[in-house]
């Protein structure tokens, strides 16, 4: 079954964040996710999930200084302090909002630095985030981004991401770090490689959460671009994923005037719950 996901930092922003989860439900939607909730009181979000029926999917690990043009700092050598405190932050979170799944946002790489050293710190960071959220029953998730939307991104695609995790488990060994996995945004997907149906093939396994956004643009996952949106959501629903499938995209205007596209998956997850 297809459920989707509002992302409620990037739709009905027609709308204060707080008042966002009564407007996705009202247009249909059980589960939401969002960037960040650190600005915002566990608890008023707690109240605000449980008021409007709505699942918690998904929320990122703190990504460092966001307005200064950080997106992550699991990959930045002298900053595993401030890692730790991140995690525990987020795992403080996700208990109260009974969230089962974190993202860990990798970060940019800094320049001039080895590269070798960037991808230990990485892997180093990845290994203490994942065994932290394992006893709270967390799933750490990291997601490859496309250079377009974010130059210098650690994490790139999805062998990579494969790669990683692999190489995390093989040195924790057969009973270790088995809460990680891939965010597949099928979006970054397009803009870095395309073949979506290979990624799907190839993948879909090992991702315990997707993302779509319409390409070019990043607006509704329609019929007005480049993607048979139609046919991959079909696709994930006849190969029986069962994960959620966030809606990280931007309105081309309000988001209730472009939500139609979503309308008969919504309508059949209704049906179906």
């Amino acid at each position: 079954m297809i459920r989707l996901a509002a992302n409620l930092s990037m739709m009905f922003t027609e709308y204060p964040f707080m008042d966002r989860f009564a407007a996705a439900a009202d247009a249909g939607f059980r589960g939401v996710e969002y960037l960040f909730p650190y600005e915002y009181s566990a608890s008023d979000i707690a109240e605000a999930l449980a008021a409007n029926g709505l699942e918690q999917v998904l929320f990122n690990l703190p990504p460092g200084d966001w307005d200064a043009g950080e997106r992550g700092v699991a990959c930045l050598p002298g900053r595993e302090t401030e890692f730790r405190e991140g995690v525990e932050t987020a795992l403080r979170y996700a208990e109260k909002l009974e969230c089962r799944q974190l993202h860990m946002m990798a970060g940019i790489a800094p320049p001039r630095t080895d590269p070798a050293r960037v991808e230990m710190t990485y892997l180093s960071n990845l290994h203490y985030a994942a065994a932290q959220a394992e006893a709270r029953g967390i799933k750490i998730l990291i997601e490859p981004i496309n250079p377009t939307d974010m130059p210098g991104y650690f994490l790139r695609s999805a062998g990579y991401a494969h790669e990683l995790i692999q190489r995390v488990q093989a040195v924790t060994g057969d009973n270790g770090a088995r809460n990680i996995a891939i965010q597949l945004d099928l979006y970054h997907r397009q803009m870095l490689e395309g073949r979506l149906a290979v990624a799907i093939d190839e993948y879909l396994g090992e991702s315990a959460h997707i993302q779509i956004a319409g390409v070019p643009g990043r607006h509704e996952p329609d019929a007005d671009g480049e993607v048979n949106w139609d046919w991959v959501l079909g696709t994930l629903d006849r190969l029986g994923y069962d994960g959620w499938i966030g809606c990280e995209y931007r309105p081309r205007g309000r988001t209730d005037a472009g939500i139609v596209w979503a309308n008969p998956w919504l309508a059949s997850m209704e049906s179906r719950s």
